[in-house]
């Protein structure tokens, strides 16, 4: 089973972008649904995650306010609506699905499928 980042591409700072992550093989219905991102050097870090029941989703501080996680079932997807874009969000971004993900500090835990990753970059 695979996860399928897509969306990513170059963009102004201050601009938008969504971000898609389908399914392959099962259903996300269930299942808790984070993007992380990473730059080279640097640890992956979560960016947003989502629960099952779409209720009280997490965002990393530094990208409140201006991403939006969003799950639509029926399309097997989960969305990451980026607005307010800045050169700091430059990375390559995944998704993961995990049927119990938990945050302990600033690491999330129990996500069991991902796959590639889509490269968002910010620049003028």
């Amino acid at each position: 089973f695979q996860l399928q980042a897509s969306g990513g591409g170059m963009v102004q700072p201050g601009g938008s972008l969504r971000l898609s992550c389908a399914a392959d093989g099962f259903s996300l219905e269930g299942y808790g649904v984070g993007w992380f991102r990473q730059t080279p050097g640097k640890e992956r870090e979560g960016v947003s995650v989502i629960n099952s029941g779409g209720d009280s989703p997490y965002y990393e501080d530094s990208v409140k306010g201006r991403f939006t996680i969003s799950r639509d079932n029926a399309k097997n997807t989960v969305y990451l609506q980026m607005n307010s874009l800045n050169p700091a969000d430059t990375a390559v971004y995944y998704c993961a699905a995990g049927a119990h993900p938990t945050i302990v500090g600033s690491t999330w835990y129990g996500m069991e499928y991902g796959g590639k990753g889509t490269l968002v970059t910010v620049s003028s």
